[in-house]
């Protein structure tokens, strides 16, 4: 079993920037894509990047495309989330999952089998 734990959060100014963590423990995750997905109230969770295993592929969805990046350092069992330019849009919880298959990069989160608990990322207008 893996443990997903995500950490970065908080509250930001349109405009700003904050970076998340999502450190997995348990078991070692180096050999799955990970992806962040976020959800706000009252909307359904929402894809918003992945990285293949060893973190020369990724994806993201088009409306954080150019202002995110996803990254991972795989000798720290760690995916980051590097927010750029945020805006009140992007207020919700963000979680961080690994991928149920080594060979799909899944933008489904039906598709992952762990989770983390999320944390709140908030932008003031």
């Amino acid at each position: 079993q893996v443990q997903l734990v995500e950490s970065g959060g908080g509250l930001v100014r349109t405009g700003g920037s904050l970076r998340l963590s999502c450190a997995a423990s348990g078991r070692a995750v180096s050999d799955y894509p990970l992806a962040w997905f976020r959800q706000s109230p009252g909307k359904v969770r929402e894809f918003v990047a992945v990285i293949n295993w060893n973190g020369d592929i990724t994806s993201y969805a088009d409306s954080v495309k150019g202002r995110f990046i996803i990254s991972r350092d795989n000798a720290k069992n760690t995916v980051y989330l590097q927010m750029n330019r945020l805006s009140p849009e992007d207020t919700a919880l963000y979680y961080c999952a690994k991928s149920s298959t080594k060979w799909t990069m899944p933008q489904r989160g039906d598709e992952y089998n762990d989770w983390g608990q999320g944390t709140q990322v908030t932008v003031s207008s």
